[in-house]
């Protein structure tokens, strides 16, 4: 092989790839060019001359004019055309034209001289171009466009003005052509209603469905045109609230029968039912807002009714479910009719039973969370309201007690985890100076129901009497959840405190009670005798009524050291003192029980200067020893030892606690305080009604009155 010369080393290096990546690309342009000539349609080579920049710029030109006018307007006002600068346009193409002629023939001399030296000088390489790549030997210079005839230009130029026009038309006729609303009159409405009952359908069902959006949206939308419906009449309106929450889940159920598995009703799968589930998954939005403007009882029952009549359906749809449980408990949780409170725990207890995997755990989360955050304010007009919301959860925790066990489990553990925080944690001072305490974390109304109400739910699933020999999961949470309560009892063993302390204690006296676990409270009953309330002389207090320890868990300033907050003390001491030991006053072991507690009595009667509360605490003494007294005469005459469990849980069976000693004297005290309670109470329901009467039309007015009460 002769030698290469330097020309050819450099055409090698800088112009070779380039010059076979060109006629690579030629000969893929005319083989496409080729292969679609002549067999497109008219459509086609118009979409072919617009380009994707040119149809973007034609969209965004046509949204801008036609924003505010029609195209007829806008035709009509005639089309400025800016006029061309001859001269110049002739000048720059002639420029362009020169320079294109100038660098395409240098290239073309350039490529005949190296093409000329590498035949020379490298005869196979030149061979092997000429084998391979034929073309490139050729000097003629190519242009991929040179093959595109002018014909064809023209044509494509025709078809793409074609398609504009047809573009300018067909935006014209959508601009023209709005949505006409059928307007919903009575009649139409009834003949729903009959067609419902008698022959349904899946189109009748969706066109129910889409009135009852539109008129559930009616105030709600401001652009309303986008509905199928319309409607104008009062009557046609609430007609259609009828037929759609009652006629049409009716309608439902016989186009697509549900069946009953125990107890469980399941839907058939097929394409009916398919259908129907999008026609009901669309339904749902409208219900929910409807569940959401709840405002009396008659609403709120017929809406409940419909949506659990369409539960099979919706129990698939895990985002609508749980958005219906968060709706249906706000009503139970804020409402003040208490028929409409029934009304909305009936059907939660009921589907929570019917469709426990699906429900049960979100209904019990969210029930809990939304009760905390509605006790935050408790007073003599709310707490009838959240007593009754513990005791309906209550019942919902025992459905399934192996999931309620599970969700107990977390929430006592965080309440734990709150009251370890808290006595870790140090007071921290702010840079004014003020102390914020994290006892605050705890000692507050949402802290202490949160234990109350899991008493309460403790107390109704592990009565030895429902459990019948079957020991309930969640008794294992009996002790976890005292001894959180005996922690929070004790964090701050003040007298601003003890209602708080007298609240919790008679929360555990509950859970004593139903569970039949014995609680040792009488440790924090004794523990405020020794307090600054008793030790010390207490203030003289002038017009200051009874303390309510009932409605409160914090003394104010105003009561501590006073006497009437001592007498109050004195009073909610003996009531507790009688109200634990009452518990076992039937018990064999009552008189081991309570001696203690009778010398103890007795010794700090003796050392108090308080007449009148040792003159109390000589009453109860007396009660306590004459129950002791009688069991004993009761126990001589048995026949059985101790260890024999069964018949000491059997003793005295047949005698009602009422008939003891003790007994007798708390059920006079429980009519003499369920007396005062309800003086109490007419007369904070009188001063209340003269305080609301101004602004008895305003609810701010209301509410700021129940804050400063």
């Amino acid at each position: 092989m002769g030698k290469v010369s330097k020309a050819t080393k450099k055409f090698q290096s800088k112009h070779l790839k380039d010059a076979l990546d060109q006629r690579k690309k030629v000969k893929d342009h005319k083989r496409r060019t080729q292969g679609r000539r002549g067999n497109k349609t008219d459509e086609e080579k118009a979409a072919l001359a617009l380009t994707k920049e040119e149809q973007k710029m034609k969209k965004s030109m046509k949204d801008e004019v036609f924003k505010d006018m029609s195209v007829e307007d806008f035709f009509d006002k005639g089309i400025a055309i800016p006029k061309e600068n001859k001269k110049l346009k002739k000048k720059q193409d002639t420029k362009d034209e020169d320079s294109s002629n100038d660098s395409s023939s240098e290239d073309e001399e350039d490529m005949a001289v190296n093409m000329e030296e590498l035949s020379k000088n490298d005869p196979e390489f030149y061979k092997y171009l000429e084998e391979n790549d034929k073309d490139l030997i050729d000097l003629a210079g190519t242009n991929p466009l040179d093959g595109i005839e002018e014909s064809d230009d023209d044509e494509e130029a025709e078809n793409s003005g074609a398609e504009e026009k047809d573009d300018e038309e067909e935006e014209k006729l959508v601009q023209e052509k709005k949505p006409q609303q059928i307007e919903l009159t009575l009649k139409l409405v009834k003949q729903w209603k009959k067609q419902l009952r008698e022959k349904p359908n899946l189109k009748l069902v969706r066109n129910v469905s889409s009135a009852f959006k539109m008129a559930i949206n009616l105030n709600r939308d401001e652009d309303t045109d986008e509905y199928k419906y319309a409607v104008t009449d009062e009557r046609a309106f609430q007609e259609l609230m009828f037929v759609a929450l009652k006629d049409l889940p009716a309608a439902v159920q016989k186009l697509t029968p549900y069946k009953e598995v125990k107890g469980t009703r399941t839907l058939p799968s097929n394409s009916t039912v398919s259908r129907m589930s999008s026609i009901i998954k669309s339904h749902a939005a409208s219900l929910l807002i409807f569940i959401a403007d709840i405002t009396n009882t008659q609403s709120a029952a017929l809406a409940l009714h419909s949506t659990n009549a369409l539960m099979p359906y919706l129990i698939s749809y895990r985002r609508i479910l749980k958005e219906l449980i968060k709706n249906i408990v706000e009503i139970w949780s804020s409402t003040k009719d208490i028929e409409t409170q029934i009304a909305a725990f009936a059907f939660l207890h009921g589907a929570s039973k019917e469709f426990k995997k699906a429900m049960l755990e979100q209904v019990l989360k969210t029930t809990y969370s939304t009760f905390i955050k509605s006790c935050r304010r408790t007073n003599i007009r709310t707490m009838p309201l959240i007593n009754f919301q513990k005791n309906s959860a209550a019942e919902l925790f025992g459905i399934d007690e192996v999931l309620g066990y599970q969700v107990g489990f977390e929430f006592i553990r965080q309440l734990a985890i709150h009251l370890r925080n808290t006595i870790n944690s140090t007071t921290k001072k702010t840079s004014k100076g003020n102390s914020a305490d994290a006892y605050k974390i705890v000692y507050n109304w949402q802290f202490c129901h949160s234990l109350d109400f899991w008493s309460r739910v403790l107390s109704f699933s592990c009565n030895p009497e429902k459990e019948d020999k079957n020991e309930s999961p969640l008794r294992q949470l009996i002790y976890p959840l005292v001894q959180v309560t005996i922690g929070v009892t004790r964090l701050i063993p003040t007298p601003q405190f003890f209602p708080l302390r007298f609240y919790l204690i008679r929360s555990m006296i509950r859970l004593s009670q139903n569970t039949g676990v014995y609680i040792s409270i009488y440790p924090l009953l004794s523990e405020i005798l020794s307090s600054t309330a008793f030790t010390k002389t207490p203030k003289k207090s002038q017009n200051l009524v009874a303390f309510d320890f009932e409605y409160n868990i914090k003394c104010t300033a105003a009561y501590l050291g006073t006497k009437t907050y001592q007498e109050g003390l004195c009073e909610q001491f003996i009531d507790l003192i009688s109200e634990y030991f009452v518990l076992y006053c039937k018990s064999i072991a009552f008189p081991e029980l309570t001696t203690p507690v009778i010398i103890s009595l007795r010794r700090y009667a003796k050392s108090s200067k308080n007449f009148k509360f040792n003159k109390q605490i000589l009453n109860i003494v007396e009660k306590l020893t004459q129950n002791s007294k009688f069991i004993e005469q009761k126990r001589a005459k048995v026949d059985f030892s101790p260890n024999n469990k069964l018949e000491v849980a059997r003793f005295l069976n047949d005698i009602p606690w009422e008939k003891t000693p003790l007994g007798a004297y708390v059920l006079v005290q429980r009519e003499v305080k369920e007396e005062k309670s309800k003086l109490l109470r007419e007369s904070l329901e009188e001063s209340d009604d003269e305080k609301e009467a101004p602004v008895s039309e305003d609810e701010e007015s209301e509410e700021d009155v129940e804050m400063s009460d």
